[in-house]
């Protein structure tokens, strides 16, 4: 299971008793582009270790927005990136997590969206979000990237908020951002998005086959394998590029820099949510370069509009999944790390406050479904 340190409210303790091995974690209090240093890297996996468990994937090490758009002091970021990675090595951890996404890490725009148990749900909803781009964030030309049905939509849910549901959508599409717990202001927001202005899908393409060039050798080296975590959403949204959305961009990166160590953080939940991705087929055609694995599940509709359903009861054959990913396994001979990856809200911890997506019981719930599925699976085979 993901653990976010020692401000986490779910506890080492709680994840041991969950039945974790391990953990994934990152070193969230090191600002994005500074070395991870050697000493950092033992503290937190001296921690986990003391609380029985190892420190077997990294996820993330941040990507600075300098680097994605090639501009600042990326030439050094680089740099720093490069020896982050092999203190990692040093410290013997074979697997970093990184994703590749402009400004924004996610996006939802109801972190507790109530299910009809009543639990609780990251959801997306897409007249909301329209509302937040076009008349909280009042991004300028947004209205061009929607149809006109959109605009009346979004136009008449927004007359018919209450001040209080417009701060709770603005502060909702907040959580994506990379430190939200500072106060954004629209100003702010804006100005992170305008760094994009001269920058196209082709342009951040290129940006990231650069930084693959870099990255990779010293890695393969390094004998660490790197997992680019799928886009989330997986299309463009405030006038942001994707490129880790469909098979064929993963087809991309693969040939940007082709190597064992280029690979990708398998996410079943970002994936479904572009109707075109088989997620079975690309476990056929990628399953060697998977080094990663994120399951959870989603529920979507015609309307662009999708949220977390549970691991074992959404849009994503989540048996299918894991057979393909156990054969792959089985013909590498290499035990993938894998994790419930976001959960519903559910019992006490409705009562809590805990990450979106990140409380104990619901993680659990699905923990405890995958692995009774893929033990289930594993003894049929």
């Amino acid at each position: 299971m993901r653990w976010f340190g020692d401000q986490d409210p779910v506890s080492l303790r709680d994840i041991r008793q969950g039945g974790c091995t391990a953990v994934v974690t990152a070193l969230h209090h090191i600002p994005v582009g500074e070395v991870w240093s050697v000493a950092e890297i033992c503290a937190r996996k001296s921690v986990i270790e003391k609380a029985g468990m190892a420190w077997t994937v990294v996820e993330s090490l941040p990507v600075h927005e300098d680097l994605k758009t090639r501009s600042g002091n990326y030439v050094q970021l680089i740099e720093n990136y490069k020896q982050s990675l092999r203190n990692l090595a040093a410290c013997h951890i074979r697997v970093v997590t990184y994703n590749f996404m402009p400004v924004l890490d996610w996006m939802r725009t109801d972190p507790e969206f109530t299910l009809p148990d009543g639990g609780k749900a990251l959801r997306f909803e897409r007249i909301a979000f329209i509302v937040f781009d076009l008349f909280l964030l009042k991004r300028p030309d947004a209205e061009k990237e929607y149809t006109q049905a959109e605009l009346t939509a979004a136009a008449a849910r927004f007359r018919s908020m209450s001040d209080a549901e417009k701060t709770y959508l603005y502060n909702s599409a907040l959580l994506g951002l990379p430190g939200a717990d500072e106060a954004f202001t629209p100003a702010i927001i804006l100005a992170a998005l305008k760094t994009y202005a001269a920058i196209d899908a082709e342009q951040l393409r290129c940006n990231l086959r650069a930084f693959l060039l870099e990255i990779i050798p010293v890695a393969a080296a390094a004998g660490i394998k790197m997992a680019i975590h799928p886009d989330d959403p997986p299309y463009p949204i405030l006038g942001l590029p994707r490129i880790v959305s469909t098979e064929a961009d993963l087809a991309f990166i693969a040939a940007s820099c082709p190597s064992p160590a280029n690979g990708f953080c398998y996410c079943t939940g970002s994936l479904s949510v572009q109707p075109e991705n088989n997620l079975c087929g690309i476990i056929d055609r990628y399953g060697e370069l998977i080094h990663f694995v994120h399951l959870r599940n989603t529920r979507k509709d015609k309307d662009g509009n999708f949220h977390e359903a549970a691991h074992l009861d959404g849009d994503v054959d989540m048996y299918a999944v894991m057979k393909k990913l156990i054969t792959v396994m089985q013909e590498t001979g290499i035990s993938l790390p894998l994790r419930p990856d976001h959960g519903h809200q559910l019992l006490d911890d409705l009562h809590k406050k805990t990450y979106p997506g990140y409380s104990a019981i619901g993680r659990l719930k699905g923990l405890a479904e995958l692995r009774g599925l893929e033990l289930g699976i594993s003894r049929s085979m």
